[in-house]
């Protein structure tokens, strides 16, 4: 699977100005993105007319490429944008197989692939370019579009009845993302195992035979799939050491894993790209699909990774809704390192990768990062002081 891109550069050119000409000097490429690839490639004319001629599909014996093409393919099986069966470029033709058996729609592998982050600090670019706060939004990028979308007059709106608020009302109410955590307070071990039991677990099992089996959760998932898995950075939680986990959703689980090469507080700011007023959480999950578990019903279908990304959607707000009813704070983010996260994980990206991270545990005593609470139903009116206003960074 290969994207290309035309690009074009252009610099100041003296001799297309003396020549009474514009002065600048235009120069064409391609810039070629493949999902099997970790960076882009970009390649001339003749490199690109090489590519272009050959089947995506056939194989052909190198023999029969010309001889003014020798070159153009060397480079380009270097690159890994041409696959070989020769030794030298055994990895890239691996990689190109392990994407082909992963039946990814090839426009989704791509967006996955160049979306991915590494070793980004979020927030030290938006403090650099001074867009931390909502006014330094609206002052940088000017108003945004309105906060409703009004389709008609209010004279031919359809008023509806206002209904009593209940208890379940009362919940979203106190719905709301948590970025002051107590640092002191460990979670207890029952916490965190009430929490990835209503989350995370299966709830019911349903076996079409001894290698097909479907879980049931407490939220969605496309195709009643349930692929995304969750992995736990454990920072302070008592009875359960400080480390990397996986959460086996049918045992109700722990699997321990190999600790990161840095120290775990060091880790977890890395995986939130630099989000401090998250990382301090004492329970850490990271959501990552596995593709493969999806895309065996979804096969290269223009949907299946959108799907993937609502099931994320879906569990963060169970997670929301179920930190907020035992009083804990929570939090979901995707501005993550995604790369880092893989390393440290194991993970292979084409097979299974982190889409979003959340968190929870009990709250601060005092806000010092600004939450958004207007209505006043998590911190008291007037509770923030003189605190930061740090917008979320996803």
């Amino acid at each position: 699977m290969v994207f290309i891109e035309l690009r074009e550069d252009v610099e100041f050119s003296l001799e297309s100005l003396l020549a009474g000409s514009a002065g600048v000097a235009r120069k064409r490429f391609a810039r070629v993105q493949a999902p099997h690839l970790s960076s882009a490639v970009d390649i001339d004319a003749a490199e690109y007319g090489l590519l272009e001629s050959l089947s995506p599909n056939e194989w052909l014996e190198v023999k029969a490429v010309s001889a003014p093409s020798t070159e153009a393919m060397e480079r380009l099986l270097a690159e890994g944008l041409l696959i070989s069966d020769q030794g030298p470029h055994a990895l890239h033709r691996e990689r190109d197989q392990a994407l082909r058996k992963g039946h990814w729609w090839a426009p989704a592998a791509v967006l996955h692939r160049l979306s991915r982050w590494q070793n980004l600090d979020s927030v030290k670019t938006m403090e650099e370019n001074q867009m931390v706060t909502a006014t330094d939004l609206r002052g940088k990028l000017g108003a945004p579009p309105p906060e409703v979308h009004e389709r008609v007059s209010a004279e031919q709106r359809l008023a509806l009845p206002r209904v009593e608020p209940d208890g379940f009302d009362a919940l979203l109410h106190r719905r709301a993302t948590c970025r002051n955590f107590d640092v002191a307070n460990a979670l207890g071990g029952e916490v965190l195992a009430r929490m990835l039991q209503r989350v995370f677990a299966a709830q019911a099992q349903v076996r079409v035979c001894d290698d097909t089996t479907f879980l049931k959760k407490t939220s969605p998932s496309g195709g009643g799939l349930h692929a995304t898995e969750a992995y736990l950075i454990v920072q302070k939680v008592e009875g359960i050491a400080p480390g990397l986990y996986h959460y086996h959703p049918v045992d109700h689980a722990l699997e321990p894993l190999p600790a990161p090469d840095m120290p775990l507080a060091e880790f977890a700011k890395l995986a939130l790209a630099g989000q401090h007023w998250f990382a301090n959480a004492p329970v850490l999950v990271v959501l990552a699909p596995r593709f493969a578990r999806s895309f065996w019903k979804y096969r290269h279908h223009a949907k299946a990774y959108r799907a993937l990304i609502l099931d994320s959607g879906h569990l963060s707000q169970t997670l929301y809704l179920s930190a907020t009813d035992m009083g804990l704070g929570a939090f979901v983010t995707s501005a993550i390192n995604e790369i880092d996260i893989e390393e440290a994980f194991g993970m292979d990206p084409l097979e299974e990768s982190p889409l979003a991270i959340c968190g929870f545990g009990w709250r601060a005593e005092r806000m010092e990062t600004t939450e958004f609470d207007p209505a006043g139903e998590v911190w008291e009116a007037g509770g923030e002081g003189d605190a930061p206003s740090p917008l979320p960074a996803a």
